[in-house]
């Protein structure tokens, strides 16, 4: 029986789940968790939003089922097909750039729509506006061309929810205005450092900003640091959240 007991033990880090937040509407809260990396999920009214899904259909078996599928580029670690098609996703629209769209293959999906960076929609009762993401300089050593991917402003019930996507400390970004809630990359070589991240935060000035997708090649960026930087500004909450469990 001790053994029983102690391999379910080693067995949690591998299975576990970040512990969910909750985002303020005026109806209500959408309650947010964390997955893995980028992917998250939002829970809001009977409606179930999975972003960037990745980190294999397990991780999913606890969530509903997804009305509402956002995917911000085509790199694996945001259109992971493995995960797509262990997910029932026959009753799911997905919102994506035309990139991931000609890339993704038969996944059995109830709707697919097209979004460009500068455009918006409203699907199930939500705003999804998409927002360019890109590396700078935009030249030939650019792993994400301007066009290519999409971040995402999303509007629930008047609260409005910023995604980066993989992005760079772009104009467009410093650029956003009444931002409630929002979502930053800091990786390197792929995005941005947390000096960068803390610095755009600081001007575009969310209510709340958590960093995510901050895994690079050399290992984890350096969160506290972030939250210290960030905290300069005594109206910014810097939330940080486990988005690599078993880590």
């Amino acid at each position: 029986m001790k053994n029983i007991v102690f391999l379910l033990i080693l067995a949690i880090p591998f299975l576990a789940i970040a512990q969910p937040d909750f985002l303020k509407t005026t109806r209500g809260e959408i309650k947010l968790t964390p997955v893995l990396h980028a992917s998250m999920v939002m829970e809001w009214n009977d409606l179930t939003i999975y972003i960037d899904p990745y980190g294999g259909p397990d991780l999913y078996a606890d969530f509903p089922d997804a009305d509402l599928v956002l995917i911000t580029h085509a790199h694996g670690d945001h259109l992971n097909k493995e995960t797509l098609k262990g997910l029932n996703l026959e009753n799911a629209e997905l919102i994506a750039p035309q990139s991931v769209i000609d890339d993704l293959g038969p996944i059995p999906l109830k709707r697919i729509n097209r979004l460009d960076n500068g455009r918006s929609t409203e699907r199930l009762g939500i705003s999804v506006e998409a927002i360019p993401m890109y590396n700078l300089p935009d030249d030939e050593t650019s792993r994400h061309k301007p066009g290519w991917g999409n971040g995402y402003i999303l509007t629930i019930d008047g609260t409005r929810i910023y995604i980066s996507g993989d992005t760079e400390d772009i104009p467009e970004m410093r650029e956003l205005k009444d931002i409630d809630y929002a979502f930053v990359c800091m990786n390197l070589p792929y995005t941005m450092t947390v000096e960068q991240a803390a610095d755009a935060v600081l001007e575009f000035k969310p209510g709340v900003v958590y960093p995510y997708h901050f895994r690079g090649q050399d290992g984890f960026s350096d969160v506290q640091k972030f939250k210290s930087l960030v905290s300069a500004d005594e109206g910014i909450e810097v939330r940080l959240r486990d988005w690599y469990p078993g880590d």
